[in-house]
């Protein structure tokens, strides 16, 4: 008699033993009649699962929550957050169970996390569950980062509910299975923090700090220590967000996770024309969270973060202020130094060029993009050609041919190397057209275009003959692009 699978995954429950004040047990809703539409085998074997087990019936159960691994203990996790700059005090997860956590192969703990698992106490209203199309935007999105070596939350699976929701009209609904090094946010400091209780927000970071950084343990300040570790993870974040053309889209507080991943893949895309203003979400419609203003706001996210830790940081005031500070403004030069790290690789620079032309030359070619209406990952991916001696795959990009010649004789002279640009500039992101072809077949109950197109963006930097449809930009005809959270 086989062992059912749900007994053979061992899961911890660290988070809700450590802080049980932000943890409150919960059961997933029920599921009629579950199918499973995707599933992440790669990281199935990374987490040592069985991918035939997840697929039975009783893996379905695991994937869906309904029947969690023994012992497991699920929770909603509660958190705050700033939401479009405006604070509210009581978020949480609406929708959404922590399972519990679990050692992959390579020793290290991860958050096995349900989203569209049904209404928890603190669902405000919603009906705590999500449909088929953003779940999969979810998975797409999600692995197309990780396969761009961009940190990010992991996609499990997603598993069909058989039952129906109501959104603008009735859509199948399905729950996304969602593997992350944790789920801690600025937000779950500032709930910590709103709450007065000075026990909760110190055990807090120190459960962080022993999950994330614990290297920050042993310093003489170990919450500064810790608060410099989140500012340097989110630098560099935010600028491989910006080296890849991603738009998030809705960077509240509480979408801003301690261990540097990127989380919440709800109102996101990859621009196609380059655009500083490039902005996807139908309620940002002051372009709070555009392309261009990812960094700043990320900066202003992480002083939220300061904030909270005030107290730990040191007993008198104005030295902590002044500690959090100093240790912020390390924010823009670390950001800085990354994207022009990856800027120059994406332009194929030898590694002694000055790092002021290296800069310029950046700054030039983005103002040239920006100016000539330019799609930015075809025209990176374009330009090895051109030093290659071929420079038509990107020069035809551009309306403005002589302030194209101009800047590449200045790039050219320093000797990029063609064959690194390739390694660093993809062919295939999740182009926004080919996303939703995808969603729409998918939610019809067809899954052979969304399969194709994550087989073609997990594997982005490597050319292969008839997947030109995925290289290319979206037609005339497509329009300009929204996108909604995560309903």
């Amino acid at each position: 008699m086989s062992v059912p699978i749900r007994s053979r995954v061992t899961v911890d429950n660290r988070f809700a033993r450590d802080l049980p004040e932000m943890a409150v047990a919960w059961q997933a809703d029920a599921a009629p009649k579950p199918r499973l539409l995707a599933l992440n085998e790669p990281l199935v074997a990374e987490l040592g699962l069985d991918a035939e087990g997840l697929r039975s019936p009783e893996g379905l159960a695991l994937l869906l929550g309904t029947s969690p691994p023994d012992g497991a203990t699920p929770v909603a996790q509660a958190y705050s957050g700033h939401q479009f700059g405006s604070f509210n005090p009581g978020l949480g997860d609406g929708r959404a169970l922590l399972l519990g956590e679990l050692t992959d192969t390579a020793g290290r703990l991860r958050d096995l996390h349900l989203k569209g698992s049904g209404r928890t106490p603190f669902a405000r209203g919603g009906d705590g569950l999500a449909v088929v199309g953003p779940m999969l935007r979810e998975y797409i999105v999600s692995e197309a980062m990780h396969a761009l070596n961009v940190p990010t939350t992991r996609s499990l699976a997603v598993t069909a509910t058989g039952r129906e929701v109501r959104r603008e009209r009735l859509l199948p609904g399905a729950v996304l299975t969602r593997v992350a090094g944790s789920h801690l946010r600025v937000g779950s400091f500032q709930y910590a923090a709103a709450s007065g209780d000075r026990g909760l927000l110190t055990r807090l970071a120190d459960h962080a700090i022993g999950r994330h950084y614990p290297e920050s343990a042993s310093a003489e300040r170990p919450y500064l220590a810790f608060f410099e570790s989140v500012v340097s993870a989110q630098a560099a974040l935010v600028a491989q967000w910006m080296l890849v053309g991603f738009v998030h889209g809705v960077m509240n507080t509480d979408n801003m996770t301690i261990s540097g991943e990127t989380i919440d893949y709800g109102p996101c895309a990859f621009m196609d024309v380059f655009d500083h203003g490039a902005r996807y979400s139908s309620i940002d419609r002051d372009g709070r969270y555009a392309y261009a203003n990812q960094p700043p706001i990320a900066e202003w996210n992480l002083a939220r973060l300061a904030e909270t830790l005030l107290p730990l940081i040191a007993e008198d005031q104005e030295e902590a202020v002044r500690l959090a500070v100093a240790a912020l403004e390390a924010f823009r030069p670390q950001y800085t130094a990354v994207w022009l790290a990856g800027m120059s690789a994406k332009l194929g620079l030898p590694d002694d060029v000055d790092g002021a032309v290296a800069a310029s030359l950046a700054q030039d070619v983005l103002s040239l993009l920006q100016e000539n209406h330019v799609d930015y990952t075809a025209f990176f991916r374009g330009l090895a050609s051109a030093a290659r001696g071929d420079a038509r795959p990107a020069r035809d990009r551009v309306l403005d041919v002589a302030a194209f010649d101009a800047w590449a004789a200045r790039w050219l002279a320093l000797g990029p190397d063609a064959d690194a640009m390739d390694r660093v500039n993809p062919l295939y992101i999740p182009r926004n057209h080919l996303v939703e072809e995808a969603l729409e077949s998918a939610t019809r109950g067809d899954l052979d275009l969304l399969d194709r197109l994550v087989d073609t963006i997990t594997r982005p930097f490597e050319e292969r003959p008839g997947l030109e449809r995925y290289a290319s930009g979206p037609p005339g005809d497509f329009g300009a692009y929204t996108t909604y959270c995560g309903t």
